[in-house]
């Protein structure tokens, strides 16, 4: 089935947006925790998207929801934050990259997908252009971080598969306030029992965490829920190569940092593996 040229166009907003994390946590919140920062960029989304829509879950939606917050928005956002503060950008981005790979084969094991050689194809290129534009020589290799990288990669393979395959009886504004706010409440205890002392926040600090709140996530998760609703998942997970290539693209435009000839090739990888993961099944 040919993926609509619109739906992906939207949901690709997403990881675009997402790929701004690393360099507004850097120079925004430079002196946050990673789990502080991922709770406050859960919770006050996904509290005023509740406001908003004014419906609670009933029946086993109250465990679908808590279990698909933690997946997508309390394990991911922690993981991703962590990642983001112990590795450079693109770093962090490429150990998120083998997300497609392991969405590709629970898609199988969950949704009884069949498994597309062509899928497998753009996955394994879009990770070795990613790495051509981050790995290089000066790249800094930060164990934890590269775990904490997987580990939400991992994470948000699984929620987007339950995603897809529990298919919410509500709008999908709804369905995101749902999860963000489930995703936000269960950091709360993490944060006091964790990380109780927060700086005393700065106008800086507050117009980063409105970024990483607003737009980053009630707009971005809504826009995501929304694909993954409407597009088959090997189409949706490879758009997630978008973020890395945007954060390696700011951290050039407004970091001075350089992109040389095998970090361009990296581009064209990347930007070949989306178009390739579009292509219709035979």
């Amino acid at each position: 089935m040919k993926a609509n040229a619109s739906d992906v166009f939207l949901t690709a907003i997403a990881p675009i947006v997402w790929g701004t994390t690393y360099i507004v946590t850097t120079q925004f919140l430079p002196n946050f925790s990673p789990i502080t920062v991922a709770m406050l960029r859960a919770l006050p989304a996904g509290l005023l998207l509740l406001l908003i829509v004014r419906e609670l879950p009933r029946g086993i939606w109250w465990l679908r929801v808590f279990v698909l917050g933690a997946l997508n928005i309390s394990l991911f956002l922690s993981m991703l934050f962590v990642a983001a503060y112990r590795l450079p950008g693109g770093v962090a981005g490429t150990v998120a990259a083998v997300q497609p790979l392991f969405a590709v084969f629970l898609a199988r094991l969950l949704l009884s997908t069949p498994v597309r050689p062509l899928s497998i194809v753009a996955a394994l290129i879009g990770i070795g252009g990613v790495a051509l534009l981050v790995l290089t020589p000066r790249a800094t290799l930060d164990s934890v971080g590269i775990a904490a990288g997987l580990a939400g990669a991992a994470s948000m393979a699984v929620g987007n598969i339950l995603t897809r395959k529990w298919q919410p009886p509500v709008s999908l504004l709804t369905f995101t306030a749902w999860q963000l706010t489930a995703g936000g409440v269960l950091l709360v205890p993490i944060v006091l029992a964790f990380a109780p002392h927060m700086p005393a926040p700065t106008a800086m600090n507050f117009a980063g965490l409105a970024w990483l709140a607003l737009i980053g996530a009630a707009l971005t998760y809504a826009l995501w829920f929304r694909g993954i609703a409407r597009l088959d998942s090997a189409v949706v997970s490879p758009l997630l190569f978008i973020s890395p290539l945007t954060a390696v693209i700011l951290g050039w435009t407004f970091l001075n940092q350089t992109l040389n000839s095998i970090q361009i090739a990296g581009v064209g990888f990347v930007i070949g593996s989306i178009w390739l993961s579009q292509r219709p099944a035979r």
